[in-house]
């Protein structure tokens, strides 16, 4: 018997690995963890479904369609509708925006069905699957197996071979995992991330849809259990630290082993409800909590979240709040005159917004993407029903609801002091998902599917029986707790939690204690929800178990971010939102599922605008004042440029200065002065009036500067003269506002930077220019065909060639950056400090490299901090100032005066 459970628990787990391969796809390519990985499994079983049926194509070629056409192609389309911009943007853009398509995708594909009158597809539907009908059995070492179950074996272990030689022998999937490593290195590598990022997204949902054609015969054409699939298939992955694909295949084969011995071998948990299928979600949590560190040392990284910006800072405070008093006026002027069936409307919509205040605080104030935010308010709510059935007064009752949710919220928050992230997204809905199944299955806390009963809360006066009295109370609730985050955010620890949020260990050094900020914004965003879950029940009348589901976070989480998580009006707004569209839809006679597609919709605007509605409108409306100012503004006049300095100075010149001492007592090589570029060469690269910055910031003003080939220009200038920003505009990775850029003779001021790399244009970023994630030989091969060259030449690297570019010293990555330009020399190097942080013999080989390529020819763009090395090679040099180029000449005329006005910002 039991060789017949691990056979057939083999199977389901293949359904796992084929859809947990995927989903470690997609991350390892993207960045992006593809919550709708299900839905497109879903929609391609559909298809596959309706194909065979209603159409009668043959089964196999039904699934070659289905998941050999559609579904990649599906994944192309929303590469370039949505996931193109989501890769840029933030954790919590990139969560909502595929829970969006978790939403959207199947209420597409049932709409459709409707509208084409199709057969109709729900969860009690068992459609065939790609064997003979009727299915076939075999003996296989003493089980039984059937046709369909064998073949879904060998699609995954020919699926999960073909992957893993496919990610890790193939240039594609090298460029696949550089792109995720550092997106921006890879573009200026020559990569194209934004045609690897499609190919990730075509291989991903073909497997998902793959998985979605293997598991047709036992989920059927339920959406929800796509969903749960899902989750089962992101514990593979997790165990598969969502980039080995052998550990995602081995992990999801073990998960349906384990889930069948227990459901086979374990009589003693069938008294706790919903225990034995809960296993995949515990083993979820327990793979998030015990492998989500990574062990790697990343030189260089560092972790930040800037807050956007506020584009109503210069708006007068009265301008600021009359939207919202206008709008609280006419809700309460609703409220006395209008029907009482849509005051009632109004007031759930009150009940979701004070639940939608929860995730201001947690994820717009703490940054932690928090799903459990559903479990909390129903465990306050059944806590109240509980505690009230129990005799205990209704106030106190609802007291004792509101703090077991935020003694649960501090429970969860412990692992929270060790996730963050997907990582912690996803700990935090295995939870839910546990509660979900285990805990609020228990009679005696829920009191079975009858639930809990709670009367209206009274005054005196009035109790919340009336719809008007709840709108009122509703609005007094989520004003205090909207004047507890403003106090919140500008206190001492809302100051403390910001920076942890923004910078963990800047704030951890500056004895800030990240642990303690963790788990009082979770304590507080769980007491506000339990609060409002608690409402909903005194609203209800009642409160069961399955009121507040789990999934109901998904959307709430979604809904709030759409509008501005950042913001109590975002809530509001949310909580009036999710009522009020379908409540209209049904007015209207529209179909529900358009509100769902609708939904979905919103998704692709946090790809571009991922602070949401709100701040989108903020952002409109500070650009129209910004226009209106530029029309009035008077013409800016460029200063005059820096005069020469006085040859009596007194200071010697530079020129004077011998080459070989270097800033360090240590002699220098003779880097190049026996060879000067010829003067009358025409210029290789040149930057001509270039007008470039972030944003509403402009940092360069006009920058004109020319490279020859075999010619080194030293960049110099004040920390904040533009220089880095310089290096980036040349390599194309900030667009230019004006100007041109010239390459050859060539204008390529509108090529992207993998271009531009392609054609001959090398940066050596600031930091290092090194991907962590990948072996040495890997780091070379972005770059080389073959790395021989290399090795020859540098031995130290050879040595280390299976190592991890991360685990490298300072020295070695930056020896690491250069190495690829010796083998296969650009046209132009352009490298950004590459001193920085160096001990000086490193600092010594370096320019020893610089001098060999001039050498052979390439034209070098030198910005260096340390200005006697960059001197000793230099032919010519720049000094910049305030965006501008403000002197350039042969490094003989640079003397000790000029340096000291340019360079160290000083007239």
């Amino acid at each position: 018997m039991i060789l017949g459970y691990l056979l057939s628990g083999l199977v389901t787990g293949a359904i796992f690995a084929v859809m947990g391969s995927g989903l470690t796809l997609s991350y390892a390519a993207t960045g992006v963890f593809n919550f709708a990985h299900g839905a497109i499994g879903f929609l391609t079983a559909l298809l596959f479904y309706q194909l065979n049926l209603a159409a009668g194509v043959p089964a196999w070629l039904a699934a070659l369609l289905a998941a050999g056409v559609f579904a990649p192609a599906l994944g192309y389309l929303l590469h370039l509708l949505m996931f193109r911009g989501l890769a840029q943007a933030g954790e919590t853009a990139q969560i909502v925006g595929t829970i969006g398509l978790t939403i959207a995708l199947p209420a597409l594909g049932l709409l459709v069905v409707d509208l084409l009158g199709l057969p109709r597809a729900d969860g009690t539907t068992l459609p065939r699957g790609l064997g003979p009908h009727p299915v076939l059995g075999f003996e296989v070492l003493g089980a039984r197996l059937d046709s369909d179950q064998l073949i879904t074996f060998c699609f995954s272990a020919v699926v999960a071979a073909g992957l893993w030689a496919f990610m890790r022998h193939t240039p594609y999937g090298l460029r696949m995992r550089a792109s995720v490593d550092r997106r921006r290195l890879a573009t200026l590598r020559g990569i194209d991330v934004d045609a690897t990022s499609a190919l990730a997204w075509m291989l991903g949902s073909g497997l998902a849809g793959l998985a979605g054609v293997l598991a047709v015969p036992v989920l059927g054409l339920d959406a929800t259990a796509y969903t749960v699939l899902l989750f089962a298939s992101a514990t593979a992955a997790v165990f598969g630290r969502l980039r080995s694909i052998p550990w995602t295949f081995a992990a999801g084969l073990a998960l349906g082993v384990v889930q069948n011995l227990v459901a086979g071998y374990t009589d003693f948990l069938e008294e706790i409800t919903g225990l034995r299928t809960a296993v995949p979600v515990i083993l979820l949590f327990a793979g998030l909590v015990l492998l989500n560190r990574s062990r790697e040392r990343v030189a260089g990284s560092a972790a930040e979240d800037a807050p956007p910006p506020d584009h109503l800072a210069g708006v007068p405070a009265w301008r600021r709040r009359l939207p919202w008093v206008l709008g609280l006026v006419a809700l309460l002027v609703f409220t006395v005159a209008g029907p009482e069936y849509y005051i009632d409307r109004a007031a759930q919509g009150l009940v979701l917004a004070l639940i939608f205040c929860s995730f201001v605080v947690v994820t717009g104030i703490g940054g932690m993407v928090n799903l459990a935010q559903a479990a909390f308010a129903s465990m306050a709510a059944l806590t109240c029903g509980w505690a009230f059935s129990a005799g205990w007064p209704l106030i106190v009752a609802i007291v004792v609801g509101v703090l077991a949710a935020g003694a649960v919220g501090m429970l969860v928050a412990l692992p929270a002091l060790r996730l963050g992230g997907r990582v912690l997204t996803l700990a935090t809905l295995a939870l839910a998902l546990l509660a979900d199944q285990v805990l609020f299955q228990v009679d005696a806390f829920s009191n079975g599917t009858i639930g809990w009963p709670l009367p209206a809360l009274g005054f005196g006066f009035a109790d919340t029986s009336d719809p008007r009295v709840r709108v009122v109370l509703l609005l007094v609730l989520i004003g205090l707790v909207g004047l507890l985050v403003r106090n919140l955010e500008r206190s001492a620890s809302g100051r403390a939690i910001l920076a942890v949020r923004s910078a963990p260990a800047a704030a951890t050094t500056s004895g800030l204690s990240g642990p303690r900020s963790k788990i009082v914004l979770f304590a507080l965003a769980s007491a506000i929800a339990g609060l409002g879950g608690v409402l909903f029940a005194v609203s209800k009348g009642s409160i069961t178990a399955t009121d507040l589901p789990a999934f109901s976070g998904f959307v709430w989480l979604a809904v709030v971010v759409l509008q501005g998580v950042r913001r109590i009006g975002g809530a509001v707004l949310g909580g009036l939102v999710a009522v009020a569209v379908p409540e209209l839809l049904e007015t209207w006679g529209v179909s529900a599922q358009v509100g769902a597609i609708l939904f979905g919709a919103g998704g692709m605007i946090l790809a571009k605008h991922p602070d949401g509605v709100l701040a989108q409108l903020a952002e409109s409306r500070h650009r129209r004042r910004q226009a209106r100012a530029a029309d009035a503004a008077p013409v800016e006049v460029a200063p005059a440029p820096v005069p020469p300095a006085p040859a009596s100075s007194g200071v010697p010149a530079l020129s004077d200065v011998p080459a070989s001492p270097s800033a360090f007592g240590a002699p220098l090589l003779d880097l190049g002065r026996s060879r000067v570029a010829s003067p009358v060469a025409e210029p290789l690269f040149r930057l001509d009036g270039v007008v470039a910055g972030y944003a509403d910031c402009t940092v360069l003003r006009g920058v004109d500067l020319e490279v020859r080939p075999g010619e080194v220009v030293a960049l110099l200038g004040a920390n904040g003269a533009g220089k880095s920003t310089t290096c980036a505009v040349a390599a194309g990775d900030v667009p230019l506002a004006a100007g041109r850029v010239l390459l050859d003779g060539v204008d390529v001021t509108a090529w992207p930077a993998h271009r531009r790399a392609r054609a001959g244009v090398l940066l050596a970023p600031e930091g290092r220019g090194v991907f962590p994630g990948l072996t040495v030989e890997e780091n070379l091969r972005t770059w080389l065909a073959e790395p021989d060259t290399v090795y020859e030449r540098m031995p130290q690297l050879a040595a280390r060639r299976t190592v991890l570019a991360g685990a490298l010293s300072g020295g070695e990555q930056q020896l690491l950056t250069l190495a690829p330009a010796l083998a296969r020399p650009p046209k132009v190097l352009i490298a950004d400090e590459p001193s920085l942080g160096l001990a000086p013999l490193v600092v010594r080989q370096v320019f020893e490299v610089f001098a060999e390529l001039r050498e052979r020819g390439v034209a070098l763009l030198l910005v260096e901090e340390k200005a006697t090395e960059a001197l000793a090679i230099a032919d010519r040099v720049a000094f910049m100032r305030l965006g501008r180029v403000v002197w350039a000449g042969p490094r003989a005329e640079v003397d000790g005066d000029r340096l000291t006005a340019a360079y160290l910002g000083v007239t």
